[in-house]
């Protein structure tokens, strides 16, 4: 496999998607360059249907761009063999979204072991570290509870727990917060971006609120296909 920069968490090359509604072409991302250094935070920024999601599918080897290049941690990704792929996603990244798909018949402790027992922890330490990372999440009173005793934001807590408690290189989230009140937005959003800081990971955050935007390393704008420096 072929390098690019070790001192990267990601780098996007050239990326172009494109998707076709019956003969027509729709092209979504056009020729976007994104670096991203370990341990920054960087802003994803635009307006609903500018392609912020898009943009992340592809980071998190979810979908193939049409064109480009996407390397993890220094290693060239776009073009490996899905099984490849699913091992890298496991092992180097982490996603959050904006519902948090947490499994509803297991505890908010069970759903964030589950993410260690998958990359082949052992259940005792698996349990140990689910348990010490919702703590820090303020939950620690709250883990044999399944999703639905939850609220919203205790909901979203748990799927940041999970996503970060794996050690990911790299970070990706989708409107995190955007499911929740503007007053709960802020408290979990806040909570997030220190757990991330203090781990030293990189991360990815797509978000339209640009106070939480501001809270970030940098931020880049998103539109009409065309990525910016805000």
């Amino acid at each position: 496999m072929s390098k690019a920069s070790p001192a990267l968490a990601l780098e996007m090359t050239g990326i172009c998607k494109s998707f076709f509604q019956g003969h027509k072409e729709l092209q979504v991302l056009k020729g976007i360059d994104l670096k991203v250094k370990p341990g920054e935070l960087v802003a994803l920024v635009g307006a609903s249907g500018s392609g912020k999601s898009t943009l992340l599918q592809l980071a998190g080897l979810l979908d193939k761009p049409t064109t480009g290049t996407v390397a993890i941690a220094g290693e060239q990704v776009a073009d490996l063999k899905d099984d490849i792929r699913s091992q890298i996603r496991r092992s180097k990244l982490g996603f959050v979204y904006q519902f948090h798909h947490l499994l509803p018949d297991f505890s908010a402790l069970e759903n964030v072991q589950m993410a260690l027992r998958i990359g082949g922890m052992s259940p005792k330490a698996a349990a140990k570290d689910a348990e010490a990372i919702l703590a820090e999440m303020g939950l620690g009173d709250r883990l044999t509870h399944n999703p639905a005793e939850l609220s919203g934001g205790e909901q979203q807590r748990v799927a940041i727990a999970r996503a970060i408690v794996t050690k990911p290189s790299l970070l990706l989230a989708d409107e995190p917060t955007g499911n929740l009140d503007e007053e709960t937005a802020g408290r979990v959003f806040s909570l997030f971006v220190s757990m991330v800081r203090e781990r030293g990971l990189a991360a990815v955050i797509a978000t339209h609120d640009r106070s939480l935007a501001a809270q970030m390393d940098r931020q880049l704008h998103l539109s009409a296909g065309v990525l910016h420096e805000s």
